[in-house]
């Protein structure tokens, strides 16, 4: 069985894997580059066999991360603590295997390139990947599976942080669909709840919708990430949502190594 492990700046996506390529079990951490091996083990122990897994039934670790910091840590409890030595996503065996083009390749962060490795395996053509992380991200994947570019904006808990931060009187609040589709609040919670939600559909709509007319052919929009669903309820924005894309990425690229 493979562990899997994502990662981000917000959260640690740990996922177990069958043989078949199969996600079985998947739980999160916050990310904190400061955690130990051993604080990882004594935590991530207590949910294997809560699963009804053994420790001893992960034979492989494979891990991306877009925090170097909490890279160390991770392959020690790889080796520590499941006896392998951790595969890292885009090094080694398990080099992306796609073609990264643009202008800095080596800046592309890990996530969006195994996001690219898993879109590829989902649909055929052109590909959009939204990613909702701490940034919102807009992934272009050609026919071919090589990754072209996108764009970066702030994710919306992060704008939802900074707005509570900024302005004294505004509290804060959960990022939640208004009752309705109105965009005239008429209490201060209700202007915010429209202004981050209604606000960023409009800015989902408006880069797809760039994004499709600058690719100029029939485009298959993939969403992942824990808000990709809640934007789909009222917007109905993406052809599918993938929460798990990045881990199926993972456990992609482990059963394409170079062995």
């Amino acid at each position: 069985m493979l562990l899997a492990i994502d990662t981000g700046n917000t959260n640690v996506k740990f996922a177990l894997v069958d043989d078949s390529g199969e996600i079985v079990k998947r739980w999160r951490i916050a990310t904190d580059a400061r955690r130990t091996a051993d604080e990882y083990a004594v935590w991530l122990d207590q949910l294997i066999q809560m699963a009804g897994f053994r420790r001893s039934d992960i034979k492989a670790v494979i891990v991306a991360t877009v925090v170097p910091r909490a890279l160390h840590n991770l392959q020690l409890l790889a080796s520590h603590y499941f006896d392998c030595e951790a595969l890292i996503a885009g090094r080694g065996s398990v080099g992306w295997g796609i073609q990264l083009k643009v202008d800095e390749p080596q800046s592309v962060g890990a996530d969006r390139a195994v996001n690219a490795i898993a879109a590829q395996s989902l649909a055929d053509g052109d590909k959009l990947v939204i990613s909702f992380g701490t940034a919102t991200t807009f992934d272009y994947i050609g026919p071919d599976g090589s990754y072209r570019g996108g764009s970066i904006a702030p994710g919306v808990n992060l704008s939802l942080d900074a707005l509570y931060a900024a302005a004294a009187m505004l509290p804060r609040i959960a990022i939640e669909p208004p009752p309705n589709e109105s965009v005239i609040g008429t209490t201060t919670v209700g202007q915010m709840q429209i202004g981050i939600y209604w606000g960023y559909v409009a800015m989902i709509e408006g880069m797809i919708a760039r994004m499709k007319a600058e690719i100029g052919k029939p485009v298959t929009v993939i969403a992942t990430g824990g808000l990709a669903i809640l934007f789909q309820q009222h917007g109905h924005l993406f052809d599918r949502v993938e929460p798990d894309l990045t881990l199926r990425g993972l456990a992609h690229l482990y059963r394409n190594r170079e062995t």
